[in-house]
């Protein structure tokens, strides 16, 4: 039944005075939107772990909300998507099209395309040429065997042919090669500047098609479109682009009033390559080009428009494809094997093209390979062409169909074909040795302390946000001990850490910050970033060598920067901030398990040795300088190799003049009757879960030994600490002993208190596996510390040993032995296997 569109009101009356929302345009389009957002963002979550670009969640969920799928049922089509809100919907989604290609055009550096030299150059040309050849020929078979597609004009039909099977996909390349980490390598920057060089001929030829595809008129009207685009582009670049270079500096202030004009600047472009012929979105990425790339007015914009255009309006523009998009008109052997071919032919022509320019400029064959899958990236670009064609009666509904899921194929198989064809070797792995503080006599020659080849002690700080700081700082001026003394200097990394996202900001900063697919220095710094001021403040107040880095990663993949950064950096210890944060006993922050998932991997795999703050505010929440700094320390030594790194850090501690340290040793209860008592076993329980369970070392180790090895490192402590520490000796059992280290906790004598995870437990600790483990990453011990339940003011520090043969741990189930003579020893060495 046709509908009046002027007929249609805006809004309702209501459902009590008789009006159905869904008959209105505006309920009908919230309804819509929320629908499309809810099905996006679900699909999103299903292909996460299948490391796919949020774009494929998109176009899939646009084409299950069509005719493919839930628009088979016409009373849901109908009613959700009426013929008539198909041009509200698509004016809303065209808004967020515009926008998102303004960004496109701003992310992509003219400067470095012409920067980038002639191999990019070469394989931009061959990956767009060959492709673009084979798809006329595609053409040819296409209308030949597709009913209806003869009926387009020929010449618009091969380009758009051609350049549906030649274009990549900028923004979705970047994505993917920074969640692989291999934006700043070689081959990322080598994909990125042919890339750019890629999406500036797709739409040279884009514009090209579009004046062509016109309404049938004379020839000499598609050549003033062109050449009316031409007039367009050179006004932008000669006259706009310096006229927005004094915008950018002049926003440097009062940005607000530039950035509305700025804005308004990206409409009046779509309107006026509109006006010409040419799709509006043509007028918004090369206004998008025209805007200087550096400096903060750029950032300001991305952060003003990506996430409302981004996470609200481009979806639409994904559902308004999905519901022209009927895979069902692809009936058939005959239609399928041509979508067979179409597939085979634009992956074949890519990478070969590719692969062919990328070997004669002496690339190795498995990057060129590569280089090649990932120009085959295709994306929101390739549906736009495509559905320019449609509105252009270009394309017919099976051809369209055939190019989307040509699309959607090709873009899904990008991530995991490089991720099987392609590992970069990272730098620095072959020339580092596993690092700690405190090495044992019966430690190998090849594993170094902190002192052994470097008068400094190299600290890796990482940083999730800018809460922690401060009292990240404080315990680093703490752990830095005496000042004048040589063999106590200190270079501190600062690593912050940043979540990748499908933000430009994220990729922006991603590229900015990485260099060879590692965190790199900062350069550039922004003058109002607190974290970058408080850090940069510290180094000169405490003449501490600081270099701050960011890490911008995937939280899966996060652990990965801060090792290689840690390898490179050749650091003793890593400095993490637990996940929560507490203030005054109260949580005042909590990062969610998937921070807490990135610590948990660091310890796993880190190559040196890790240190957990769990902060209360030590140093009463500020940061103070060196002279200012007075606080006690208390570290908790039960035994093993954990504690004895715990002991070392504090050792350092006490050299400071204002920390006031006491370590407390709590020995093996030996009472008489303990014989008595049940030897404790701990055997590996593969079936407990290790996120509820806490694990230990499953290595097996002479008990006397290490009992000899914790008497060393006591009398060590003791005698470099003699006038500046207090020493006191405990006896307890487990029970007592948690209680014991609670008070101490408790008592508010003490700022911070030092503790080892306890990987290869004294007995003592091992009768403490049974516990309820509410973090069982921090031990038992450094877990009742942590518990916000527990009424513990003190800040704590759990300090992980990085040993190689401690380094596999399991859960374990404790197994009570009769009898246990009068040794008090009640532990078996290591974990039964």
């Amino acid at each position: 039944m046709a509908v009046n569109i002027t007929s249609i009101k805006t809004s309702s009356n209501g459902v009590w005075q008789g009006d159905n929302p869904l008959h209105f345009a505006f309920p009908l389009l919230i309804i819509q939107t929320v629908l499309v957002l809810v099905l996006s963002r679900f699909l999103a979550f299903l292909l996460k772990p299948l490391r796919q670009p949020k774009v494929i969640a998109e176009i899939v969920g646009g084409i299950l909300l069509g005719p493919s799928a839930l628009g088979r049922n016409k009373s849901y089509l109908h009613t959700i998507f009426p013929t008539w809100s198909t041009p509200i919907l698509e004016s809303v989604a065209s808004i967020g099209l515009l926008f998102f290609l303004f960004l496109v055009g701003l992310e992509l550096d003219l400067n470095s395309i012409r920067r980038s030299g002639r191999r990019a150059f070469s394989i931009a040309a061959a990956g767009i040429s060959l492709p673009f050849a084979c798809g006329i020929g595609v053409a040819y078979i296409l209308r030949r065997g597709v009913p209806g597609a003869d009926e387009a004009g020929y010449a618009p039909f091969l380009v758009f042919m051609g350049v549906a099977l030649s274009i990549t996909a900028f923004p979705v390349l970047a994505r993917i090669l920074a969640e692989l980490k291999l934006l700043t390598t070689t081959l990322g920057e080598t994909a990125m500047a042919a890339a750019a060089f890629n999406d500036v001929a797709a739409w040279v030829l884009l514009a090209l098609a579009v004046a062509i595809s016109g309404t049938g008129r004379s020839p000499l009207v598609s050549l003033w479109v062109l050449l009316s685009g031409l007039a367009f582009v050179g006004v932008q670049m000669l006259v706009v682009k310096p006229a927005m270079a004094k915008v950018a500096k002049r926003a440097e202030g009062e940005s607000e009033v530039w950035i509305c004009l700025t804005l308004a600047g990206v409409l009046v472009s779509g309107f006026m390559t509109d006006l010409i012929g040419i799709h509006s979105i043509f007028g918004a990425f090369v206004f998008g080009l025209a805007v200087p790339k550096d400096g903060e007015f750029a950032r300001r914009l991305i952060e003003r428009i990506e996430d409302f255009v981004s996470g609200l309006l481009l979806p639409l523009y994904f559902a308004s494809s999905g519901l022209k998009t009927n895979v069902a008109s692809i009936r058939g052997g005959k239609a399928w094997g041509l979508l067979g071919l179409v597939i085979g032919t634009a992956c074949a022509g890519k990478i070969l093209g590719t692969f062919l320019v990328a070997m004669a400029c002496r690339m190795s064959a498995r990057e060129s390979v590569t280089l090649g899958v990932l120009m085959s990236t295709k994306g929101l670009v390739e549906l736009i062409v495509l559905n320019i064609g449609k509105e252009r009666k270009v394309l017919n509904d099976e051809t369209f169909a055939i190019l989307v899921l040509m699309a959607l194929f090709t873009t899904f198989i990008t991530t995991p074909t490089v991720m099987a064809i392609y590992k970069p070797a990272r730098p620095g792995r072959h020339r580092y040795h596993h690092r700690k503080l405190h090495r044992s006599s019966s430690s190998s020659s090849s594993l170094p302390s902190a002192t052994s080849d470097t008068k400094e002690l190299r600290v890796l700080a990482c940083v999730h946000g800018g809460s922690e700081v401060p009292s990240l700082i404080n315990l680093i001026e703490t752990i830095r001990g005496g000042h004048d003394k040589p063999s106590h200097a200190i270079k501190l990394f600062v690593l912050r850490l940043v979540e990748l996202t499908e933000r430009s900001s994220s990729i922006v900063m991603a590229r900015a910050f990485r260099r060879n697919g590692l965190p790199s220095f900062l350069r550039n710094r922004d003058s109002r970033d607190h974290v970058t001021v408080a850090f940069d403040a510290y180094a000169q107040l405490g003449r501490v060598n600081v270099r701050p880095m960011t890490a911008i990663s995937a939280l899966s993949t996060m652990h990965e920067d801060v090792c290689a950064v840690a390898e490179d950096k050749r650091v003793a210890i890593i400095l993490l901030p637990f996940h929560q944060h507490y203030y005054d006993g109260d949580e005042i922050e909590n990062l969610g398990p998937g921070w807490r998932a990135v610590n948990q991997r660091i310890l796993r795999e880190a190559p040196c040795s890790v240190g957990v703050l769990v902060d209360r505010g030590l140093g009463g929440g500020e940061q103070v300088g060196p002279a200012e700094v007075a606080h006690g320390v208390c570290v908790v030594f039960f035994g093993g190799p954990d504690d004895r790194e715990a002991l070392e850090l504090t050792g350092r501690m006490a050299e400071h003049p204002g920390v006031r340290v006491t370590a407390v040793r709590f020995l093996d209860n030996g009472k008489k009757g303990v014989d008595e008592k049940p030897n404790v076993t701990l055997r590996p329980a593969p079936l407990k879960s290790a996120e509820k369970s806490y694990t230990f070392s499953t290595a097996v180790v002479d008990r006397e030994k290490e009992k000899e090895l914790d008497d060393a490192a006591v009398a060590e402590f003791r005698r470099k600490t003699e006038g500046t520490a207090r020493y006191e000796e405990k006896s307890a059992s487990a029970a007592n002993a948690v209680e014991s280290v609670l008070a101490i906790g408790r008592s508010g004598e003490y700022e911070l208190v030092v503790v080892g995870k306890g990987r290869f437990p004294s007995s003592t600790v091992a009768e403490l596996a049974g516990r309820p483990a509410e973090h069982p990453e921090l031990g038992p011990i450094g877990d009742a510390l942590a518990s916000a339940s527990h009424g513990v003011v003190s800040s704590v520090l759990v300090v992980q040993q990085h040993d190689v043969v401690h380094s596999d741990e399991t859960p374990v189930s404790m197994v009570f032995e009769a009898g246990g003579g009068g040794d008090g020893h009640h532990f078996k060495s290591g974990v039964e296997p």
